[in-house]
């Protein structure tokens, strides 16, 4: 055994110590110093990739971990950590076929069946996502997360009875896991279970779990004062999942035509209109831009959802689509409208008042504003509805158009939509700034 070899050795335990305290700079300089001792030694590269991807410089640790497995085909662990620098990295399709090499090598590592299953899920796969939860699973039935990733996947996959499986038994292992409760509060309130709904979800918020959308999703079972709107992080997570099917399964399943006759309404209560400026406020992936061409000659949007300003903006027929929550936008925008039109929108807002006041402020003397909302009825200005909308009085929105200095041109009662085979009651409603 040469110096410099008994050397790197000593380096590369020392290192090992350090890394199971969690020093982690101290074993970064140990396994580099080991590394310059015996240069290009597998098992030191691998160790040193480990620290580096846990000091979170994934960049860093790729070359270590590549010239480890091309050294050690059959090194498990680079293999491993290799997958997971790539992941980190934005390469998940070579995360996947790296996390495939160690599994050749073990088809028992369960960590690196969890990391695959993350990777297919960020390519949206979930097929094989829940299949490689599976496998964990299978070999980690005594833990909870896995069942609890194996229930987030049977969710993705709109399986709902089946993840409820997964995070009952997820439960019995760890009670005290919110996400758990709160996934279970979700497919209760889905069921029409209302008290296992209230009791998921209350035990959700003791345990600190997505407190926002819990508190907003338990006000919907109860009846209990609702939020003013429907969380941020909710909105934009549902339509940015929602985006690639949004338009046939707004316009074919749910026999959604609200746009139309929103916008058709402007020719009976303000005829003879052209625009020169419009704002599709909460445009979606545009469906309104192409009945709007005729009308506006040039027209803006604006949406919370990034992949549905993606859908607007390949669309066409907007000058400009921005990304971001309207009531801020409407607040800060220096652009100036003649017409602002929102379709199926304000079903996620309960207090309209952030809303009047920008629209009242982007209006020019003599603009319209129409918009559609849930009709609720009038012994109730707001009411949040089971199915996670807001439902508003014609007398609240008279009195919202009033106290903001807007004349009522119209107010329609017509169906905005289905929802089970349903009609929805709408208000379809007609303001002016004068």
């Amino acid at each position: 055994m040469t110096p410099a070899f008994e050397r790197a050795r000593e380096l590369f335990f020392e290192g090992n110590a350090h890394m199971e305290a969690g020093r982690l700079t101290d074993a970064e300089r140990c396994y580099a110093a080991a590394l310059q001792a015996m240069p290009g030694r597998p098992s030191v590269l691998t160790n040193l990739g480990a620290v580096r991807l846990r000091l979170g410089r994934a960049a860093d640790a790729l070359p270590l971990l590549e010239t480890a497995v091309a050294a050690e085909p059959d090194n498990l662990e680079a293999w491993g950590h290799l997958a997971v620098a790539l992941g980190d990295l934005g390469r998940p399709e070579e995360a996947i076929q790296a996390d495939d090499r160690a599994l050749a090598l073990n088809a028992d590592a369960a960590p690196v069946w969890r990391h695959r299953g993350v990777m297919q899920q960020r390519l949206q796969r979930d097929e094989d996502a829940l299949a490689s939860f599976a496998a964990l699973v299978r070999l980690l039935p005594e833990r909870a997360d896995p069942w609890l990733l194996h229930g987030e996947a049977l969710i993705r996959l709109r399986r709902p009875d089946e993840a409820q499986a997964s995070f009952e038994r997820a439960l019995a292992i760890d009670p005290d896991i919110g996400a758990a409760w709160s996934r279970l509060g979700a497919i209760f309130k889905e069921q029409g279970k209302r008290e296992e709904a209230i009791d998921a979800l209350q035990r959700a918020i003791s345990l600190g779990d997505a407190r926002e959308l819990n508190g907003f999703l338990l006000a919907s079972v109860t009846g209990r004062k609702a939020p003013l709107h429907a969380p941020t992080d909710y909105v934009q997570s549902l339509f940015d999942d929602y985006a690639d099917e949004f338009d046939s399964h707004l316009v074919d399943v749910l026999n959604y035509r609200g746009h139309e006759r929103l916008i058709a309404g402007l020719a009976t209560h303000a005829p003879g209109r052209h625009y020169a400026r419009g704002l599709d406020l909460g445009c979606g992936t545009g469906l309104c831009a192409p009945l709007l061409a005729p009308l506006v000659d040039s027209l803006d949007g604006v949406d919370l959802s990034g992949r549905m300003v993606e859908k607007a903006r390949a669309r066409g027929g907007y000058r400009e689509v921005s990304r971001g929550d309207l009531a801020a936008y409407l607040a800060r925008t220096p652009e100036r409208y003649d017409l602002v039109v929102s379709a199926d929108v304000l079903l996620y807002v309960g207090d309209l008042a952030q809303v009047f006041d920008g629209v009242q402020r982007v209006l020019r003397p003599d603009g319209v504003f129409c918009f559609t909302a849930e009709r609720g009825e009038d012994d109730t200005d707001v009411v949040l509805l089971p199915r996670l909308t807001y439902a508003h009085s014609e007398k609240y929105l008279r009195n919202m158009a009033l106290r903001h200095g807007l004349q009522v041109l119209a107010i329609e009662q017509h169906p905005i939509r289905e929802d089970q085979g349903e009609p929805i009651p709408g208000l379809y409603v007609y303001v002016a700034r004068r």
